[in-house]
């Protein structure tokens, strides 16, 4: 199971191309998220075993969730390609290192694992946060994305009459210091709560314990409470608006970019509804849309096979996953 060095961490990544890839696990020890960096170095790959003309799809996922949400939708996705989806700095089975766990800094640790793995281009796929990331990396670095599939995600900055009103109350809560701590961080709520709302479809125990796993003290939870702390509402945090905005300008002017929505239906929690989907169509270039059916804001838990179908279609219909000379993707043999 892929782990390499990212900054002063490490960050762990499902990778299609090694056979020890876990997309079938349901469940994993607690133990290993509490091994050293040092006792995980056996784990970590090479950057030299990843191609660096490779376009690979890059699967990010958001809060509370880890790269364990894309483990149906994974397999499902066709055509030989290179499928990658990393846990985020603070989440899943990274590692904890001692920052505020800001936008500013995921950003910055995504980055650096894909310098590390030699990633020039990339197709982005994200929900909820992941999607927010991948719009603000393809506005920094154009350059390098082939492609963005989004669900669920971050769009432009809102008033609070605009969030979801299934989310609104708990979020004010978040965002309000003191009682965020005591929810998030004292009574673990956003991974043994929300996933009730969030799921259409239930949760298994075995697989609310691998989200449950990575945050066994309040301390480890932190990440989880930046989230909603960054949450654009209101015009606050000012640099958060800022990067929003940013993206929001490359996203209406990239029409070289093919771009796909997955919008769904059946839940208060959704965060794209029909009058965000129009929002998109009059603001997003080159855009394409999917609908996928029923689901709650953790769409991949609902509807893997959907997505799974929507993204492969868009994929081939773009070539996106293919060589610039236009065969396949060579995948580097298992570690």
């Amino acid at each position: 199971m892929p782990m390499i060095k990212v900054l002063d961490s490490t960050m762990y990544y499902e990778d299609s191309a090694y056979e020890e890839s876990a997309y079938e696990e349901s469940a994993y020890e607690q133990s290993s998220y509490e091994r050293s960096s040092h006792e995980r170095s056996g784990h970590e790959q090479s950057a030299a075993a990843v191609p660096t003309d490779a376009a690979p799809l890059v699967f990010l996922h958001g809060n509370p969730t880890s790269s364990h949400l894309w483990r149906h939708v994974l397999p499902a996705v066709g055509g030989g390609r290179r499928l990658l989806a990393p846990d985020l700095i603070g989440m899943g089975r990274s590692g904890k290192p001692d920052i505020a766990y800001t936008y500013a800094d995921q950003a910055r640790y995504l980055d650096a694992w894909f310098e590390g793995l030699g990633i020039e281009e990339a197709v982005l796929i994200g929900t909820d946060w992941g999607g927010s990331l991948a719009f603000d990396r393809a506005a920094r670095h154009p350059e390098g994305v082939r492609g963005v599939a989004f669900m669920e995600t971050i769009l432009r900055p809102m008033s609070w009459e605009e969030f979801p009103e299934g989310a609104r109350e708990q979020f004010r809560s978040f965002k309000s210091p003191g009682v965020g701590e005591e929810l998030v961080l004292e009574r673990n709520a956003f991974v043994e709560d929300s996933f009730a709302q969030t799921v259409l479809t239930g949760l298994s125990e075995a697989d609310h314990e691998v989200y449950r796993a990575p945050y066994p003290t309040p301390e480890s939870r932190r990440p989880m409470l930046q989230w909603p702390r960054s949450m654009p509402l209101d015009g606050e945090p000012a640099e958060v608006v800022a990067r929003i905005e940013a993206y929001d300008a490359w996203l209406a002017d990239s029409p070289d970019v093919p771009k796909l929505l997955l919008t769904f239906e059946g839940s208060p929690t959704l965060m794209i509804d029909p009058a965000m989907a129009a929002w998109c169509e009059a603001h997003i270039s080159a855009l394409e849309t999917a609908h996928c059916g029923p689901a709650g804001h953790q769409a991949p838990e609902d509807r893997p096979e959907e997505i799974a179908a929507a993204i492969t279609a868009w994929a081939d219909r773009h070539g996106l996953g293919l060589r610039p000379s236009g065969g396949r993707e060579s995948l580097p043999s298992a570690a």
